[in-house]
């Protein structure tokens, strides 16, 4: 019997590591991920290599880790007998980032929240929502740095 190394074409790697093939696309063409063996037809294969690979990616990605440190914390995964104080400075100017955005998002909330409760509900010409909006002058919050985006979703 003999034992074969398992092999996932792209669609199979993106539902078992939770990732789009777009995104598996992107990884290969700046080099995050290799480029995959092909088959006869020309459809990516990949190996359980690749698999550990984007999942390593995915989880990092999904800390918000960018992809510049990503790739430096993947070329340390080869030197597995090496000092892992480059990846502890890599996690640190990441929580560093994390903690500041945090700050800006907690500013940010207290505007929103001021917003809210100045509003009087009456019609749009008076709406403190709106002013504010309308006004930088009338803002409160200190800092208006682009504050990445969540998706919105509308309540029915």
């Amino acid at each position: 019997m003999t034992h074969t190394a398992p092999h996932y074409p792209i669609g199979d790697l993106a539902k078992r590591t939770g990732t789009k093939v777009q995104t598996i696309r992107y990884y290969e063409s700046i080099g995050l991920l290799p480029e995959p063996a092909r088959t006869s037809g020309n459809q990516r294969i990949y190996g359980q290599d690749q698999l550990d690979r984007l999942a390593f990616i995915k989880h990092a990605r999904d800390f918000g880790f960018p992809l510049d440190a990503i790739r430096e914390l993947l070329e340390m995964t080869d030197r597995p007998a090496a000092s892992c104080a480059e990846a502890d400075a890599i996690c640190r100017r990441h929580l560093t980032e994390v903690r500041r955005r945090i700050g800006r998002l907690q500013a940010l909330e207290g505007e929103l929240k001021r917003m809210v409760e100045t509003c009087s509900h009456g019609t749009v010409a008076d709406c403190r929502v709106i002013s504010v909006l309308s006004d930088h002058e009338k803002c409160c919050a200190e800092e208006h740095e682009p504050v990445e985006t969540m998706p919105y979703k509308a309540t029915a």
